[in-house]
């Protein structure tokens, strides 16, 4: 069975093709189109062995022209037509916590959905809804973030809120969860009974896994809360929003666009949420350099307090963007935890194969690649499979 699995952001759309079967699952090819909406946008197709097979600036609008641009691939015959489509949702919101096949009912529950999540939500619908359009008669199914946590214990899952509140959905749901989900996939046998999963790009969180089961996460009701993100501002001191509600006279959605849109790393620079542009600019603007030292300083102390949570650690991984490919942010986030046995090897986090702790260390520090889609492909050809017997 051929999946195509889609991963949409606000403004991306990253896809994958797998061949899958009860003995693998085969990357064949993958593509990413950014900057949907700008003047214009970048559009890359590559095989199962990363070469790039096409590179073209083109201008696409939204996520329907974008559906519509991965649909002439197929159309064309550049790529095999799938037999299903699997589709990474970032919140499906109390109602679904399982990854499922889509039918009009969980479409009208995702649409219910979309307040616990209203930077990510409309786009993830709109790819679904047109991708429903443009592969009529095949099979979707949607993968959930939030499935992956959808065990943790009452003092991590509940909010100190009025009981009343907790009965209409609000509480900690926990993100990232398909990424842990591949790095546990990953690891295979070898994972540790402490385990801290640092998924660190434009959105970023940390998770303690105790014996393969997430038992805390730092992202709460929505994926603005917890660490200081790109654009996000993580954890706020109610008073905040309260302050500016009531003396500034923000509303809901002004309040949605700061939290969501101006804060984190581009709020504090001013200048860009992207760690590699703030990295050039940190050596002569002390707003910039201030940025990166406020996220390493965050995610320090979430994982100081996960350690706090599992009573120990056994092994801390990076993934994602910044998680995978940045040198210095993992040694400022390592540094300060050398006194927990978190030691990390210079030399080998320069490399970033894998293993970068120092050999004698007492906690090992994988760098691992998160593989969301791979995990969506592998889903929705479980969910299709169980569904044809």
């Amino acid at each position: 069975m051929k999946i195509i699995a889609f991963n949409s952001g606000s403004s991306s759309l990253k896809f994958g093709l797998y061949q899958m079967s009860y003995k693998r699952t085969e990357k064949m090819f993958t593509g990413e189109i950014k900057s949907i909406g700008q003047d214009k946008s970048e559009f890359e197709l590559r095989d199962a062995l990363g070469n790039t097979l096409l590179s073209e600036a083109v201008t696409i609008a939204n996520q329907n022209e974008a559906i519509i641009r991965v649909e002439q691939l197929f159309a064309d015959g550049s790529l095999p037509m799938p037999d299903a489509i699997g589709h990474r949702i970032v919140h499906g919101g109390p109602r679904l916590r399982q990854h499922t096949l889509i039918d009009d009912l969980v479409v009208q529950q995702l649409e219910a959905a979309t307040a616990f999540a209203p930077l990510h939500a409309p786009s993830s619908l709109a790819v679904l809804r047109f991708a429903q359009e443009y592969f009529p008669g095949l099979p979707q199914a949607a993968c959930f973030d939030t499935t992956f946590h959808r065990e943790m214990p009452d003092v991590a899952r509940i909010l100190p809120i009025a009981k009343e509140l907790q009965l209409d959905g609000v509480q900690r749901y926990g993100f990232h969860g398909l990424s842990c989900e591949s790095i546990l996939q990953q690891l295979g046998k070898n994972i540790p009974e402490r385990l801290i999963i640092a998924h660190l790009g434009n959105g970023a969180s940390v998770t303690a896994v105790k014996a393969g089961k997430s038992i805390d996460t730092s992202m709460g009701l929505s994926p603005a809360g917890g660490l200081m993100m790109g654009t996000r501002s993580g954890d706020l001191d109610p008073g905040v929003l309260l302050y500016l509600m009531q003396q500034k006279k923000f509303d809901a959605a002004t309040l949605q666009i700061m939290l969501n849109r101006q804060s984190g790393l581009l709020g504090i620079s001013g200048i860009s949420s992207d760690m590699r542009v703030l990295h050039e600019s940190a050596t002569t603007d002390k707003n910039a350099s201030l940025a990166i030292q406020m996220f390493c300083y965050s995610v320090r102390k979430e994982v100081a307090s996960m350690i706090s949570v599992l009573e120990g650690i056994d092994m801390l991984v990076f993934t994602g963007g910044i998680g995978e490919n940045d040198v210095r942010v993992r040694a400022k986030i390592c540094g300060g935890l050398s006194w927990i046995g978190v030691n990390l090897d210079d030399a080998r986090n320069q490399s970033a194969q894998h293993s970068i702790n120092q050999l004698n260390g007492s906690c090992a520090i994988n760098v691992l690649p998160s593989q969301e889609d791979r995990q969506v492909a592998r889903h929705t050809w479980e969910l299709c499979s169980h569904n044809k017997s």
